[in-house]
């Protein structure tokens, strides 16, 4: 089923943490979308009044049901608490709730065209407690949609990161970048930047995975023998890719300038430079779905839930690029 007008799915996250908060907070604003929470409606409406906001909630039955959002209104979807909930301290008992919000979202998505899931924080520790194997949004989206190579995008209005890998121990990183797997990621990073982000030709720099790429060999050759050579192949195909570059002086002003994303190797590598220049600012994209999935860029801050002192900054911009992908979207 199609929508004339972008549908947003909001999934609040891990409750006890700002997800709800940030999410209540937001339907304060104009949207230009239709607008649903997936969340306990009652945990909704009880974080609400704890944040003294003057809104409106509704429970809807239907995705079909819900009207192009406004101000100071806020449909939900709802998905019931397993155990009731105290802000600031984890249950591993709601985990369940926490992995349902995300497969309700991703069955809606899939089923009404025009829409998009976008994400607020979970604690994966508090998942994994409960026995769920658990080690992020990217890897379990990528799991629940039978994507084999899902990509995680940083995107900042100066910046734009993708990673190689996600979310490895540092022992197995080096294993983990081979050919294969190095190609399919970036043949993902170069169509979805294309097709979703309307971008022609992009132009991607390609780190290297050692200290100053590998300085020839000497530090390491896995820029000689799998990245070098992938590059010089997949170029030679039209890809408008560079590299291996080395990661100290990749995001210099005048190097951000002359790409359109940067690949790193690993989660660390890439992860800190973007953060320091636009923390607060920047949305997380999961490329290879078949859906449209964005997120915030930090995580629960516990101490802050039903104060009042969560900033929605990020999840403002997690919605509004949801939006622009599904108005740019060549594949939904």
């Amino acid at each position: 089923m199609a929508f004339n007008f972008p549908t947003i799915l909001l999934s609040s996250g891990e409750p006890s943490g700002i997800g709800p908060d940030i999410c209540l907070t937001l339907a304060m604003k104009k949207i230009p979308a239709r607008l649903a929470v997936l969340g306990d409606p009652d945990l909704l409406k009880e974080r609400a009044g704890t944040l003294k906001l003057d809104l409106d909630i509704q429970e809807q039955k239907k995705l079909s049901d819900i009207v192009p959002h406004r101000a100071g209104h806020l449909d939900v979807l709802g998905v019931s608490l397993k155990t009731p909930v105290c802000a600031g301290q984890l249950n591993s008992t709601n985990a369940e709730y926490v992995i349902e919000l995300l497969k309700r979202g991703v069955e809606l998505c899939k089923t009404y065209e025009k829409s998009a899931l976008v994400t607020a924080p979970v604690q994966k520790s508090v998942i994994n407690q409960a026995g769920i194997k658990f080690t992020g949004h990217t890897e379990f989206l990528a799991d629940l949609t039978g994507t084999r190579t899902p990509v995680m995008l940083l995107v900042a209005k100066n910046m734009r990161v993708a990673l190689a890998t996600t979310h490895l121990p540092l022992h197995e990183i080096a294993s983990a970048i081979n050919r294969q797997n190095l190609k399919k990621t970036i043949n993902v990073l170069s169509n979805d930047l294309e097709q979703r982000f309307g971008l022609n030709k992009p132009r991607i720099a390609i780190l290297g995975l050692n200290p100053h790429a590998g300085e020839a060999g000497v530090i390491g050759n896995e820029e000689q023998k799998i990245i070098k050579p992938l590059i010089e192949e997949l170029s030679s195909t039209g890809l408008n890719i560079q590299g291996p570059l080395s990661a100290d002086t990749a995001f210099t002003p005048a190097r951000l300038t002359e790409c359109d994303v940067i690949l790193a190797m690993y989660h660390d590598q890439g992860l800190p430079a973007i953060k320091a220049l636009s923390f607060g600012n920047i949305v997380n994209v999961t490329l290879g779905l078949p859906i449209i999935r964005t997120s915030v860029d930090h995580g629960t801050a516990l101490a802050l839930a039903g104060t009042g002192k969560a900033k929605t900054e990020s999840l403002k911009q997690a919605v509004l690029l949801a939006i622009k992908l599904l108005l740019n979207s060549k594949s939904t």
